[in-house]
């Protein structure tokens, strides 16, 4: 990760234009804003490069007012700094900031599961067991992607029965921070199988009719960077190939 700045840059020919017709219905801004979020997820963007706006404003055929728009909605989202002089510096990971969004996320899924686990019934656990199975499968396929997604919605099952928009979004955010940024290719199967496990164990929990200790175990057990901190370790920080941990 240790690049000069311009190896960073936006991609070359293949940057597709933006343009008709999806102007009819969405601003600028967020074309531009969803196409960063892509080259963030996909690689094009990398952490810890600084952002050349004219050249990226001419790539992308637009000028530097939608694209500072789009660049300032990042930096409220945790993804960009803005430095004086510099210009728009794109976010690494540090230590702190992973055990920072364990802490947030946990405490969050974890207020959302007390306010909405008492209307949960068989179905959702049901869906819940299936995506945790979809999940196992993806771990043994090495297909970060189909886990990704899985878990995911595992999570959303819950999630999206608050009414909380806000504390959802939130939740949801984080998540992106911390696994879009950029998306892996490979994964730490050692930790992929034991989220699996921590969700079989969480689903006893709510199948007993049991939510506050399930709560307790999505915010002490799942989301506690003491308990996750080994592979968290692995899977963001150490060199080289990740899935042989």
């Amino acid at each position: 990760m240790a690049e000069t700045v311009t190896t960073h840059r936006v991609a070359r020919a293949d940057v597709p234009r933006l343009g008709a017709p999806l102007l009819h219905t969405r601003s600028l801004r967020e074309q531009v804003y969803d196409f960063l979020r892509t080259e963030m997820t996909r690689g094009g963007l990398q952490p810890g490069a600084f952002l050349d706006l004219n050249e990226l404003a001419s790539r992308l055929g637009v000028s530097r007012t939608p694209l500072r728009e789009a660049l300032l909605h990042l930096e409220s989202q945790g993804f960009v700094t803005v430095r004086p002089r510099r210009g728009f510096h794109l976010n690494a990971l540090t230590a702190d900031d992973v055990r920072h969004f364990y802490e947030i996320i946990g405490a969050l899924e974890a207020a959302a599961l007390r306010s909405v686990g008492p209307s949960l019934g068989p179905a959702d656990f049901a869906r819940m067991r299936a995506l945790d199975a979809a999940m196992a499968e993806a771990v043994a396929a090495r297909d970060f992607d189909r886990y990704y997604e899985a878990n995911l919605a595992f999570h959303d099952v819950y999630l999206r029965r608050s009414d909380n928009v806000r504390l959802v979004s939130q939740v949801h955010l984080l998540k992106q921070r911390l696994y879009d940024w950029p998306r892996r290719e490979t994964m730490v199967q050692a930790w992929e199988q034991h989220s699996v496990v921590e969700h079989e164990d969480f689903l006893r929990l709510l199948e007993q009719g049991d939510i506050d200790r399930a709560a307790r175990h999505l915010q002490e057990v799942h989301w506690s960077f003491a308990v996750q901190e080994p592979f968290v370790q692995a899977y963001y920080f150490a060199a080289g190939p990740q899935e042989a941990l």
